[in-house]
């Protein structure tokens, strides 16, 4: 008897429910519906799998949560702050505030983002010196030390890094440590149990029912936040990782962006932490004082503003679009990887149209393949509109940061990427302060030395089998 037709025929039965359901039960934008059914199509059997390990969605109900007296908090500030907006009587350290005050009720309104305006903030773009600053920090903890990394490596900088939170643990500093199992899959458990054997707790995000074999692609907290007594915070794109240190043997120099903040903005990172401790942990850290004892430290305004696909708002793409939207003069992104979904494109396109000053710098090489040819094809429609693209050569560019007229800048953890808007779960500081936003666009400016220009016409001079790959990977992006 020959089972071959039978096996074909289911096959066929599951591919067409499985494209009934993400077409009629999961709510998706078309480009991302379309882009499955055609990996359904073509790649039948390898292409449900792929579903399985790439595309199911993450459920509706609610994940983080803490406990009614933190959250009551929380939510009154947020509606005196939005009133205050409505009102027109928002108090602000400076003028140039006023002016962005739809973006900050949007993350009011979205995200429950306190502003916060007595912030001093420092920016680091080189990994020794933010490891520095964050190793002393954290051996000066006398109360606790909470750490949320997507990547951490058991290599030389993640041994030092023990070495600190071991110490502090055996001083009865409470040490946590949250990593998501994905990114830190290489992580050993000799690394995790020496800091638990001294007192320090240790968890991974959305770990897989067998160890080590972790199918869960989607939906990883991309986050970076380490937070030492509740008075300094730390928000960027450094990972805990010898490359990260500058001397990656693959790409050479390791350029990112990162802040060291003091002030009340370290609560609304301390309360980004606890949340996602809470949902990975079975000890949850409920209310206590201890943990915010952030004081005024500065002028700077800013706002901590998360995404994920907990949530029907992509708030930091809304953010980003925002301020592209309200660019007079100029816009200056760094990002490693620029695939924008249409309505951010379409922002862009409409600034460089404009009149607006819009410079896009990325990296030369590439640490996926596939993505990095998406990202060609997208600055290639840039460049087409009047964009200026720059080509960072000093070695990889992972900073992802924008910044607006000198008065606005956002950095943080998220890609300019669908991976960053709808995949994963990311956190970035909003900054309203001009100081800030041309100390950052001046580090666009020094880069600017590191980098090589990429014209339209040097950019429609690429192969046909570069073209090719472009459009396969644009094709795709949707569910990169």
């Amino acid at each position: 008897m020959n089972i071959l037709p039978y096996i074909f025929s289911t096959i066929i039965v599951l591919n067409v429910l499985l494209a009934l359901a993400i077409i009629f039960l999961e709510r998706r934008d078309a480009s991302s519906t379309w882009a499955w059914l055609m990996v359904l199509l073509f790649i039948p059997v390898a292409g449900f799998f792929l579903y399985l390990i790439f595309g199911r969605r993450l459920s509706n109900k609610e994940i983080f949560t803490w406990d009614k007296k933190s959250r009551l908090g929380l939510l009154t500030a947020v509606q005196e702050q939005l009133r205050a907006i409505k009102d027109h009587s928002l108090k602000v350290q400076h003028e140039d505030i006023v002016q962005y005050e739809d973006l900050i009720f949007m993350h009011l309104k979205n995200n429950d983002a306190l502003l916060t305006q007595d912030n001093e903030v420092e920016v680091f773009t080189d990994g020794q010196k933010k490891f520095h600053a964050l190793l002393e920090d954290i051996e000066g903890a006398t109360d606790h030390v909470h750490l949320l990394y997507y990547i951490v490596r058991d290599d030389q900088l993640g041994e030092r890094l023990a070495e600190v939170l071991i110490r502090k643990a055996k001083e009865n500093v409470e040490v946590k440590l949250l990593y998501d199992d994905m990114g830190s899959r290489t992580l050993s458990r000799k690394f995790i149990k020496r800091i638990e054997a001294a007192g320090g707790m240790v968890e991974s995000f959305f770990p897989p029912l067998i160890p080590k074999l972790n199918m869960k692609i989607n939906y990883r907290n991309h986050r970076k936040l380490a937070i030492i007594d509740g008075k300094v915070g730390y928000i960027g794109g450094f990972n805990i990782g010898d490359e990260y240190l500058g001397f990656n043997k693959r790409f050479g120099y390791w350029r990112d962006t990162h802040l060291r903040v003091k002030g009340g903005a370290v609560h609304n990172m301390q309360t980004r932490f606890i949340l996602d401790w809470n949902h990975a942990s079975r000890q949850d850290i409920h209310y206590n004082e201890r943990y915010y004892h952030a004081e005024a430290e500065g002028d700077v305004a800013m706002q901590i503003v998360s995404s994920g696909p907990d949530s029907d708002w992509e708030q930091i793409k809304h953010g980003y679009i925002k301020m592209i939207l309200s660019a007079k003069k100029y816009i200056y992104i760094q990002t490693p990887y620029f695939i924008p979904d249409d309505s951010l494109l379409d922002a862009l396109r409409i600034a460089v149209l404009s009149g607006v000053d819009v410079r896009i710098m990325i990296p030369k090489m590439p640490d996926h393949p596939f993505v990095y040819w998406a990202t060609f094809s997208n600055v290639g429609d840039m460049l087409n509109a009047g964009a200026t693209v720059y080509v960072y050569q000093k070695g990889f560019l992972h900073a992802k940061s924008i910044v607006v007229d000198g008065n606005i800048a956002s950095v943080g953890t998220a890609n300019i990427d669908v991976r960053s808007f709808r995949l994963n779960f990311e956190v970035n500081a909003f900054l309203y302060h001009p100081d800030i936003a041309h100390e950052l666009a001046d580090r666009f400016h020094e880069d600017i030395i590191d980098s090589t220009e990429l014209t339209y016409k040097l950019y429609k001079k690429r192969s046909l089998w570069i073209r090719f790959k472009e459009a396969v990977a644009r094709l795709l992006s949707p569910i990169l």
